[in-house]
């Protein structure tokens, strides 16, 4: 027989016999972290719901009291996700440092993880009625192809958060006639936040409110949808150096 058809036959056992072991990919595994006492409610199970029916694994943890454990643990997971249910006295400053993506709408968190500096209505604040962005990044992969301009991410008017972050950020949306404010950005990991804080992993901010999400407009979703994926992207584990 020649060599060749040897080394073919050989092969082909040897892929015969490593096919058996193949498994189908394990589903990304999300760190939620919420709270379920909201004096106005909030959309959180909207969202959990809405993640599960993207085939994600969600851990809810929706207690202060175990926001502790749930710290602790975040290097098991692929994304920590912090919704802006959650009460500004009750955050664990530690969650900065994880190193594992973090995604959050909470503005008011934004200082405390180094997404901007300190000031709230300086470096961080929210306006009460806006649906509108302005696209400033399209090619990112955070636009969620989004066209350059004017687009809408609620059908009407509601509170969106926004943020003046670092130089080392991706700015993809502003909200209109105000460029110095930015409603979606991020950080890829390694990139230099505020504080000249170093990213341990990717970092994102989003527009939402507590009770938002299910006023999305199909491009407000793909936006988010976008957010989650382009987080994921980054979820090498804590032994990644960032």
């Amino acid at each position: 027989m020649p060599i060749s058809a040897v080394f073919r036959l050989i092969f082909g056992l040897m892929v015969a016999a490593v096919a058996p072991l193949a498994v189908a990919a394990v589903p990304a595994h999300i760190l939620f972290i919420g709270r379920a006492d909201v004096p106005h409610g909030s959309a959180d199970a909207l969202v959990v719901a809405h993640l599960q029916a993207r085939g994600l694994q969600i851990s809810v943890v929706d207690q202060p009291r175990d926001y502790g454990h749930a710290l602790a643990d975040a290097c098991h997971f692929s994304l920590v996700v912090i919704s802006s249910s959650i009460r500004s006295r009750d955050f664990l400053p530690g969650f900065r440092d994880v190193r594992v993506p973090l995604l959050t709408w909470e503005n008011d968190l934004l200082d405390d993880l180094r997404f901007t500096g300190r000031y709230k209505g300086q470096d961080f604040g929210e306006v009460a009625k806006e649906h509108y962005l302005w696209s400033v990044n399209a090619p990112h992969p955070l636009s969620a192809h989004q066209p350059s301009g004017m687009i809408t991410m609620y059908d009407r008017d509601q509170s969106m958060g926004w943020g003046k972050p670092g130089l080392g950020a991706v700015i993809v949306a502003t909200l209109p006639g105000q460029p110095e404010k930015a409603a979606i950005f991020g950080y890829e990991r390694g990139a230099t936040m505020d504080y000249d804080f170093i990213a341990p992993a990717r970092r994102v901010f989003l527009p939402l409110d507590n009770d938002t999400f299910g006023q999305l407009n199909p491009a407000g979703l793909a936006l988010f949808d976008a957010a989650i994926d382009w987080s994921l992207h980054d979820a090498q584990g804590c032994s990644a150096a960032p």
